[in-house]
């Protein structure tokens, strides 16, 4: 899995020199052509100041999945890509609680055949899988299951920002 790649292969990524973080004023403004696109669609929440942020996050990314058509899912395949979903978001805005002093905005993208999900933070840390990873050790488990979910995952940051964007990508049902 990369973790520096900057263009990953669901072709959803911004580059990183883009002065406007807000995929969905690129949307409107018409600035990226491929994401404006009904083919591709963003949504974002500002997690600044909330209660209840992983909760918050996930009943986000659910709400678009079911505006996407992902549920209710009409197969058990289907089911289980929305619950890899909510499990990354899950894993992703509880990595930038402990590790990065809380998330700052989620967003999550999709084609028709990835879905992308971006957890924006201050922190200045690298976000790894721990290893060698031992599942009968409790915590240290959220990047080992991200890396095993997604089809690509990875850490992007703009020079001259704080923070980064961890974001991960993850197939579409079939």
């Amino acid at each position: 899995m990369s973790t520096t790649r900057q263009q990953p292969p669901g072709g959803l990524g911004r580059e990183p020199e883009d002065p406007d973080p807000d995929p969905a004023a690129d949307a409107d403004t018409g600035a990226d052509a491929a994401l404006a696109e009904p083919a591709g669609q963003w949504r974002t929440l500002s997690l600044r100041g909330i209660g209840a942020i992983v909760p918050t996050a996930r009943d986000f990314a659910r709400q678009a999945l079911h505006e996407w058509g992902w549920l209710p899912a009409s197969s058990a395949d289907g089911r289980a890509a929305a619950e890899d979903v909510l499990l990354v978001v899950s894993e992703l805005v509880t990595n930038a609680c402990l590790h990065a002093e809380g998330p700052e905005e989620i967003r999550v993208a999709r084609t028709a055949k990835v879905l992308r999900v971006e957890v924006v933070d201050a922190g200045s840390g690298q976000p790894a899988p721990r290893t060698p990873h031992r599942a009968g050790r409790p915590g240290g488990h959220g990047m080992f299951i991200v890396q095993r979910l997604c089809l690509d995952w990875g850490v992007l940051r703009v020079p001259g920002r704080p923070g980064k964007t961890v974001w991960a990508e993850l197939a579409a049902p079939a």
